[in-house]
């Protein structure tokens, strides 16, 4: 780990307001490990993290998965070689060991069993808790966190896992566990392989033929979304999409709890005739259906329940379900309720990140020499934010709203993915400029909220999330508004601090309106979880890109 007492780190701008940060924590001589009263202490915490939440297939720990019960299974494909270390992991871990079989069809991803671990060559960090496995977007920020501090190869193993994904599993998933299969999450790998690339580059390694292959894996993933079920109907844009049908299995307890809860506020609020409800046992080709008996207010599954009062969720409900948790959002009512119908609509948050992949495919084509190619992205790049504009831009409220194409209107959920566009840079100047005079609509004393709904959902008002405050603080410095971005970094820095000086850990998501990390969510996922991979490494480059003045009020400030 970084124990230096020197300062190291990068320059993330040229500005003289930004200068050099320390990449770990100044240690003075007979300073307690187990303080947590100073902001040196949370770094030391942060560096310390990477290995307590590193995964590699050798650690036992790796198998644990709390989500579901049985045995622990790990599934390679089926073309890979046998080793003597899957003898030794089966042996020492307790493991079984299964192949998957030769082609995964759509109907398949997702059921088979029993459940398992998904076999990836490289060490891994996991977000935390009940997060054992290599998620999606999470490992951006992870990665970020990583190349801050030094960790390149780690971080360069992650990317390489993805490409393993792409090459065995179809494409970059939720997770490595096999009920995700079928379900990606929201695409950053471009901007994870740029990172590792830039690192390697200011490290005096830089590397044309990985650069040459991560082209081809990202292409190649890039293309999973712009076809077939990702298509977002006749927009020209993309969509959020689970092949899997029915109830998901990963939901912590019983899911059929949840999905009872989901079917009883359509029951409460639009009645038995609602669209989202069905007579349950109408529903075919499901794992398992789940009900309730409309008997008043009841959400019980009894089996005294008569067939007619059984009424059940359907088959498009749980498709939006599925949606959302490839959204990564899971859950927000930013979809109708429970957002359910995230399939119908074509998000800000989605297409403004192919839109960035597909000017990172630009920028890796030039690199390389790709004349033609480097074209090509451009011109994709350039269809797509026509369209974008088209859809998601509201002249009159000044925000980015989502496009649900199948009613053909523009969402009004105010919701925080408004600032996507500016990371992204497909905004124009007088866009971004509206979107920062509404950060009223979202900025709290502990930073900014996701949405102004409070739906009781972890994903919508008060709750802030540590990726959402990168995205939109650099989007904010890439328009100008460094103010702006200083004002709500301190925020939420601050914040983080405050609470971590009281419980000695980094959570998940934060009540940015009360500054705490106590939640009260009825709406999906209740826990507020430890660790917390994307947390710290958003907290390191926030920092990082914070002024000094900004570094020394968090230094000296006493946020108790």
């Amino acid at each position: 780990m970084l124990c230096s007492l020197f300062l190291v780190g990068v320059l993330l701008t040229d500005s003289p307001a930004r200068v050099r940060v320390q990449a770990g924590p100044m240690r003075e001589a007979g300073h307690r490990q187990e303080s947590f009263e100073s902001l040196d202490d949370i770094l030391q915490y942060i560096s310390d993290a990477w290995d307590n939440l590193k995964r590699s297939l050798m650690d036992c720990r790796t198998y644990e998965d709390v989500k579901i019960s049985g045995q622990a299974v790990l599934y390679l494909p089926a073309d890979a070689a046998h080793s003597p270390e899957f003898a030794a992991i089966e042996k020492r871990c307790q493991v079984r060991l299964a192949r998957l079989p030769a082609k995964v069809t759509e109907e398949e991803a997702g059921n088979i069993q029993p459940y398992g671990l998904l076999y990836l060559p490289h060490p891994y960090d996991v977000p935390g808790g009940q997060f054992n496995e290599m998620y999606g977007w999470d490992s951006y920020f992870i990665i970020r966190g990583l190349l801050r501090e030094g960790r390149r190869e780690l971080a360069k193993g992650m990317v390489e896992n993805f490409f393993y994904e792409i090459e065995h599993y179809g494409g970059v998933l939720n997770a490595n566990r096999t009920y995700y299969l079928g379900r990606s999450q929201p695409p950053f790998l471009t901007s994870m392989i740029l990172a590792v690339y830039e690192a390697d580059r200011i490290a005096g390694q830089s590397n044309s033929p990985w650069l040459e292959r991560a082209y081809r894996f990202a292409a190649r993933d890039y293309e999973q979304w712009n076809r077939g079920t990702h298509l977002a109907g006749d927009s020209g844009l993309s969509r959020y999409f689970d092949e899997g049908k029915g109830p998901v299995p990963e939901i912590m307890g019983d899911p059929s709890d949840y999905y009872r809860g989901v079917a009883h506020f359509f029951l409460m609020h639009e009645g038995r005739q609602s669209p989202h409800l069905v007579k349950a046992g109408s529903l075919t080709g499901l794992a398992s259906e789940v009900w309730i008996c409309d008997r008043g207010s009841s959400q019980d599954g009894s089996a005294n329940c008569p067939a007619a009062d059984r009424l059940g969720l359907s088959a498009d409900s749980y498709q939006g379900d599925r949606a959302m948790r490839e959204s990564g959002f899971d859950v927000t009512f930013r979809f109708g309720p429970y957002s359910t119908e995230t399939h119908h609509f074509a998000p800000v948050c989605l297409n403004s990140l192919l839109y960035k992949t597909e000017k990172d495919l630009e920028q890796m084509s030039n690199m390389l020499g790709r004349k033609d190619d480097a074209r090509r992205w451009a011109a994709k790049a350039a269809e797509r934010r026509a369209k974008m504009l088209r859809y998601f831009w509201d002249q009159d409220r000044g925000l980015f709203f989502d496009y649900n194409f199948q009613t053909r209107t523009r969402s009004s959920y105010e919701y925080a993915t408004t600032f996507y566009p500016l990371w992204a840079g497909f905004a124009s100047r007088e866009q971004a400029r509206a979107v920062a005079r509404n950060l009223p609509l979202f900025e709290q004393p502990g930073g900014l909220a996701m949405s102004r709904y409070e739906s009781q959902a972890q994903w919508d008002y008060p709750y802030g999330w540590a990726p959402i405050h990168l995205l939109a603080i650099e989007g904010l410095r890439r328009y100008g508004y460094d103010r702006d971005a200083d004002r709500v970094t301190e925020k939420f820095l601050s914040m983080v601090l405050a609470n971590f000086r009281i419980d000695h850990t980094l959570r998940e998501k934060y009540n940015v309106v009360t500054r705490s990390t106590g939640t009260h969510i009825r709406a999906g996922y209740s826990e507020n979880v430890t660790g917390f991979g994307w947390t710290n490494g958003v907290f390191l480059e926030l920092l990082h890109g914070s002024p000094a003045d900004l570094r020394t009020r968090l230094k000296l400030s006493d946020f108790h």
